[in-house]
C-alpha cells in the first residue's frame, strides 16, 4: 500500500511498539491479531493522509498463484490476476478493502467489522455487492 520497503518496516515497528505499550490494556487476547491489523491499517492511512496519496494501491505482488508445473495454468493465472486487479481498482475503496480483507487476508466478518468499525451486516452486504460487480465485469471480459 505504501510501496516503500523501509517505510513499511517503520510502520510495522511502530505497530509492535504500540502493541507492547498497550498489551496490558487488551482485554481479549484472542483479538490481538485484529488489534494489530487495525493499528497497522490506521498507521498506513495516517501516513497516506500526511502524504495525500490514494490508499489501497494494489499491485500484482499482492496476489500469489502457485502453479509451477503447468505453463498454461500459470499464464491463465497471470491473466486472471491482471483482470482482477484492474477491476478491483475501479471499485469504491470501502468495497475493495472488505473484499481484500475477506478473500486475501482470510479474516472473519466480525474481524472485518471490528477493523472498519462497521456492522457485520454491512460487511456482508459490501462483500456481496463487490463479488457481484466483479463477476459481472469479469464475465464481460472473458
Amino acid at each position: 500500500m505504501v510501496n516503500d520497503k523501509m517505510l513499511t518496516e517503520d510502520i510495522v515497528q511502530n505497530v509492535f511498539i504500540k502493541l507492547f505499550e498497550n498489551l496490558e490494556n487488551l482485554r481479549e487476547k484472542e483479538f490481538v491479531a485484529t488489534w494489530i491489523y487495525t493499528t497497522a491499517r490506521n498507521e498506513v492511512f495516517d501516513h497516506l493522509r500526511r502524504k495525500k496519496r490514494k490508499p489501497l494501491e494494489i499491485t500484482e505482488d499482492d496476489f500469489e498463484f502457485t502453479s509451477e508445473d503447468d505453463l498454461v495454468i500459470d499464464y491463465e493465472s497471470i491473466e486472471l490476476k491482471k483482470i482482477v486487479l484492474t477491476e478491483l481498482e475501479k471499485l469504491p475503496e470501502e468495497q475493495r478493502e472488505v473484499y481484500l480483507l475477506k478473500e486475501y487476508s482470510g479474516l472473519s466478518y466480525k474481524e472485518i467489522a471490528d477493523i472498519q468499525k462497521i456492522d457485520e451486516v454491512l460487511v456482508k452486504s459490501r462483500l456481496f455487492k463487490t463479488r457481484q460487480k466483479l463477476i459481472k465485469r469479469i464475465s464481460k471480459l472473458v
